[in-house]
């Protein structure tokens, strides 16, 4: 039994910018010990890139009318697939190292029903990885230098016991709200909701939307919006890791220190309490001014 069950619906293996990424990817993961790693659906290149790595391969997994594979599909399938007692989905363009096993490891500790993210840090990431000695001290370094950590909105993997998440909506995955919708779920469960940041680094390899139509950004997409619909509207999908509720640091779960950010978010919660009659847009307007100017102007301009 391992530890754990990396799986991941990977983009189809066609444009050489995406194959690049996502080998570089599944060859960081394929290389963490005590890991099992799942490479779910039939799009094109995904059999041979499993048989390439080593990785499992897992087709028949559900799909929207689009062809995009569903996150509930997704997690039904890894727990068919696994015995590990934690999964873990990951975005197909994330590179892990060896201190994601040591929080797994961590996690594996915890009695009670919980979810595990983390900050992703963003990286251009030209060419092939060589995995030989001494590899992550260079990618780590290369972060350091050139890398950059991104906002909280956004989360590529979530680690969970293979207990939780027994329902999904049938979200599409690489679509805006799920990931929301998973920390939402988990809050509204009163589960542990772990911000992992301070103990592991996980570099996102950037990319630009060319696999998308037009080239443009999923956040406007129909498959978006159908997301947003089965996570209950506008509400579920404005949780972040700030919404988180312990940190792990130095082995230990920890309340997340109170940060501006941090602090504005409880802000928000509570007036959306309060005045759960208003629109979300106005009570983000009032916990959120920064966000909201920076809508404004780049919708309107500076006048």
């Amino acid at each position: 039994m391992s530890l754990l069950t990396l799986f991941s619906a990977p983009k189809p293996f066609v444009d050489a910018k995406v194959a690049l990424i996502q080998e570089n990817a599944i060859g960081s993961w394929i290389r963490l010990p005590d890991i099992q790693v799942l490479l779910l659906g039939d799009e094109e290149g995904v059999s041979r890139a499993a048989s390439r790595t080593g990785a499992t391969h897992v087709p028949n997994v559900a799909t929207n009318a689009a062809g995009t594979p569903l996150i509930s599909s997704m997690v039904k399938r890894a727990r068919e697939m696994s015995d590990s007692q934690l999964l873990c989905i990951v975005n197909a363009d994330m590179l892990l190292m060896a201190d994601f096993v040591e929080v797994a490891r961590r996690a594996q500790a915890i009695r009670e029903s919980f979810v595990l993210l983390s900050k992703r840090w963003d990286l251009d990431v030209d060419g092939r990885m060589q995995f030989d000695a001494g590899w992550e001290g260079r990618l780590r370094a290369n972060v350091h230098e050139h890398g950059r950590l991104h906002r909280p909105a956004g989360s590529d993997f979530f680690l969970f016991p293979r207990t939780c998440y027994s329902a999904l909506p049938d979200f599409a995955v690489g679509r805006a709200g799920w990931d929301n919708w998973m920390i939402f779920s988990a809050r509204e469960h009163h589960w542990r909701v772990i911000d992992a940041t301070p103990s592991v680094m996980i570099v996102h390899q950037n990319h630009d939307y060319g696999h998308l139509p037009g080239g443009m950004p999923h956040y406007t997409a129909p498959e978006t919006n159908e997301n947003i619909r089965l996570a209950g509207g506008e509400g579920a999908i404005r949780y972040t890791i700030l919404d988180a509720t312990h940190c792990l640091k130095e082995g230990k779960l920890v309340r997340p220190p109170l940060s501006y950010l941090r602090f504005m978010r409880r802000v928000e919660l509570f007036l959306r309490a309060v005045f759960f009659f208003l629109p979300p847009e106005m009570i983000e307007e009032v916990a959120r001014p920064k966000r909201w100017k920076k809508r404004y102007l780049k919708l309107f301009g500076r006048r």
